[in-house]
């Protein structure tokens, strides 16, 4: 036992004592300490010392439908007094896990046939990774293991979606990425596509990028291709025109399985339902998480086609049972949160609301900071809005990482009473606020955007950094 009397000290010391936070600078995180969030309600979250932030990233893009629902909590509440758990293995289930694997394949496009759940999108990307070597081995092609992800993707950060992981954070002293796992080029059109060269023709180049990586691999050894509908944490970066449809030729052509990340995108925040939805893209198997409980309770879920179950189905008589998932697959107060959060999304049409909202919310942007000095590009579909900073819009220089210039930002923001997240790939700010938003909420976010973005841009022009 410790006797250390952390417990008297006042609690960001015994935050700074005893937790360990994931995606923080250690260092500066000791000498500065956390920012303690207290309650929240609405696109509103308060800290412990009574400063009350627009949300502009539904915490990490995940409240879909807004704090302090309290139809989730009821719902939650009523399952843990009825029954708080029982696991899924060996038969064994539960009427609220049913229930939302039926809903989801009914929100999830034509030809979804089965679902597992998880805690997490890391989690339900293992579980696509471990989907794909089975699937093959059953079908007799045991080289077909090869996953080809996304320069700058996330995908998450355990051993095998932090392989799919293509950031060097995510990476650097953790010994991955895992052998399996390639690369091929991401879709940053402000800063990859040749200049003069259209959308569709650079979708037509991308896809011959990743053909030409299948060839080079060799067809007979790559499983699956996954990638994010809308990159989020690289950068927040659309696709070009007809991209997925260029790639679904080629993973067609090939043999390719297609997966589709919908951990972000997912249950609404492009506009629509899903990204593959929005984008035409037919999945072979979805990552969804985030939106699916709006971040209630933690729950992920990993969908496969008819394809691949048909697969599964014809070898069980093979196999002695299915031998994956986790204690908490199909956990019943996690999957009565979810479908509380889906009635909501539903009953609201938080879906439309997403792409009326958004389309506001990037107009607003390109008209109050479009002609900023330093904001070289404003991006995205829905509610997932990107700027990136540069030091020369004409010629898109950047600036030198070590001023942390998106950084500056973001803590600005909390100047101004909004929140909104570095990303650790350049100079990127995203915003993804709940879908609830209103107009008057838009509105209050951008002022406090470009207050903030103000602020550092005359700072810059004092100090010289830019003219």
């Amino acid at each position: 036992m410790n006797h250390n009397p952390t417990h008297n000290l006042a609690l960001e010391e015994m935050d700074k004592a005893c937790l360990l936070h994931p995606a923080t600078s250690i260092a500066d995180h000791l000498a500065n300490g956390p920012r303690i969030m207290a309650e929240a309600s609405g696109v509103h979250v308060t800290d412990t010392r009574g400063n009350r932030f627009l949300d502009g990233a539904a915490g990490l893009w995940c409240v879909n439908v807004g704090y302090g629902r309290k139809e989730i909590v009821e719902a939650v509440n009523a399952q843990m007094s009825r029954l708080p758990f029982f696991h899924s293995f060996t038969s064994m289930s539960n009427e609220p896990s049913i229930r939302l694997a039926d809903k989801v394949l009914r929100w999830a496009p034509e030809g979804m046939s089965k679902v597992i759940f998880g805690s997490g999108g890391s989690d339900a990307n293992d579980t696509n990774i471990k989907l794909v070597w089975y699937y093959n081995n059953l079908r007799g092609k045991p080289d077909k293991k090869k996953i080809i992800s996304r320069d700058r993707a996330y995908h998450g950060v355990t051993i095998g979606a932090g392989s799919l992981t293509a950031m060097p954070v995510y990476h650097q002293k953790f010994d991955l990425p895992l052998p399996q796992i390639r690369y091929t080029r991401s879709v940053d059109m402000y800063r990859d596509k040749p200049e003069g060269m259209s959308e569709p023709d650079y979708a037509r180049l991308l896809a011959g990028e990743l053909e030409k990586l299948i060839l080079e691999e060799g067809p007979d050894t790559v499983g699956a291709f996954i990638a994010e509908p809308v990159m989020g944490t690289g950068g927040v970066l659309p696709p070009p025109k007809n991209y997925f449809q260029e790639v679904q030729a080629v993973l067609d052509k090939y043999d390719v399985l297609m997966i589709a990340d919908e951990v972000i995108c997912g249950f609404g925040r492009l506009g629509a339902r899903f990204g593959s939805e929005f984008y035409g893209i037919r999945p072979d198997i979805m990552t969804m998480a985030k939106g699916l409980s709006s971040g209630y309770l933690p729950l992920s879920a990993s969908v496969i086609n008819d394809k691949i179950w048909t697969v599964l189905e014809e070898t069980a008589p093979q196999m002695a049972s299915f031998g994956h998932g986790f204690t908490y697959s199909a956990h019943p107060a996690c999957a009565a949160a979810a479908l509380a959060n889906i009635e909501i999304l539903e009953r609201e049409n938080l879906v439309g609301n997403a792409a009326k909202m958004g389309a506001l919310l990037k107009k607003r942007l390109k008209e109050t900071i479009g002609d900023s000095p330093i904001v070289g590009d404003i991006r995205g579909e829905g509610m997932m809005i990107g700027l990136e900073f540069v030091r020369d819009r004409a010629t898109k220089e950047a600036f030198d990482l070590t001023l942390k210039t998106a950084g500056k930002v973001q803590a600005k923001g909390y100047e101004n009473f909004i929140l909104v997240r570095t990303l650790p790939h350049r100079d990127v700010i995203a915003m993804s606020p709940p879908l609830s938003m209103t107009e008057e909420n838009v509105e209050a976010l951008v002022a406090g955007v470009k207050a903030s973005v103000d602020a550092v841009a005359d700072s810059y022009k004092a100090d010289g950094l830019i003219g």
